[in-house]
């Protein structure tokens, strides 16, 4: 499913294209008909994203909140093909299917537009709900939450939820580190655990633990408090870098392969390092463990190893994230 980054981006992207936009909302597939009834006819105030947890605010005081899930997925009518103008140029998909490396499905709009607006098209699939505004319209399928609630029910399912390291608010790194260590449960559990810490999926469950060099089994209680607030530290860096990038790169520069030579030796011999871009890295240089399974580990070259835990492939190094002594 999306990761908070992603999550984050989709919420930047509504008020991008929708903010003060009085919405025609619907539900075409009739599941979401009560719900949607509520929200048509008013205006979009505010979007923000919590972890996994999108909330859209209408000026009636209702929200839109939409969890993606594992099949979730919003799609954006704009300009160069779907009929919207140019307002939506530059406006992703982002949800299933999922690809390695987390990256959105951007469609490509140019600077001079598209044809007139004459609004969206007859919908495709189930459409749980769609969003139409006077510029270009978005859809959602698939979600495993999707409600109308009214504010204190939204600060209610906040309460529920973890800190979020896009937000990195004042005291999230120690609240973080208390949720942690009042724990017995195994850290790999823990950091999918949206209560412990909002928006780590599985990809940056696993990265983040060999980055660290974290034994993934080791009980939340036994990790130190310093240790616990550089993890958090190198949660919210590698996000933020997620939600400039549009994917999940947590691997630096020395580890990219440049037509069969690293960066690192690509440097060394004079030549320079492109920077990171749209098709740069390639997908097998992102990581450093997530999916490379019986392939060396980048650091040691001890082979990569997966197993499940929490209903889950959690990759790991035994070598580099052993056990302490």
């Amino acid at each position: 499913m999306p990761e908070g980054h992603s999550v984050r981006r989709l919420a930047r992207q509504f008020g991008d294209v929708f903010l003060g936009e009085t919405l025609a909302v619907s539900s075409p597939q009739g599941r979401f008909a009560g719900g949607a009834a509520l929200l048509d006819g008013h205006a979009l105030v505010a979007a923000e994203a919590h972890g996994k947890h999108l909330f859209l605010h209408f000026d009636n005081a209702l929200v839109l909140h939409v969890h993606l899930g594992l099949y979730g997925a919003w799609s954006f009518g704009g300009a160069w093909s779907f009929g919207g103008d140019r307002t939506f140029a530059g406006a992703s998909s982002i949800g299933a299917p999922r690809r390695v490396g987390e990256r959105e499905a951007f469609s490509s709009g140019d600077d001079d537009g598209g044809e007139a607006y004459e609004g969206p098209p007859p919908p495709v699939g189930a459409v749980r709900v769609r969003l139409a505004g006077s510029h270009g319209w978005a859809d959602l399928r698939g979600a495993t939450t999707c409600e109308t609630i009214t504010a204190a029910e939204a600060d209610a399912v906040l309460a529920r939820l973890g800190p979020d390291p896009l937000r990195n608010l004042r005291g999230d790194a120690g609240r973080f580190a208390a949720n942690l260590r009042a724990r017995k449960t195994p850290l790999a559990a823990l950091l999918m655990d949206q209560k412990i810490i909002a928006g780590v999926g599985n990809v940056y469950r696993a990265e983040l633990l060999f980055r660290r060099r974290l034994d993934p089994w080791l009980p939340g209680g036994a990790v130190a408090d310093l240790d616990a607030r550089k993890l958090w530290r190198d949660v919210v860096a590698v996000m933020a870098d997620g939600v400039a990038d549009g994917r999940i790169i947590t691997t630096p520069p020395k580890y990219w392969n440049l037509n069969g030579t690293t960066a690192a030796k690509a440097a060394a011999a004079g030549n320079p390092v492109p920077p990171k871009g749209a098709h740069f890295p390639a997908r097998e240089d992102v990581h450093f463990v997530y999916k490379r399974q019986g392939l060396p580990c980048r650091v040691c070259r001890t082979t990569v190893l997966v197993t499940d835990l929490v209903g889950r492939n959690l990759y790991w190094c035994p070598s580099c994230q052993r056990p302490a002594e």
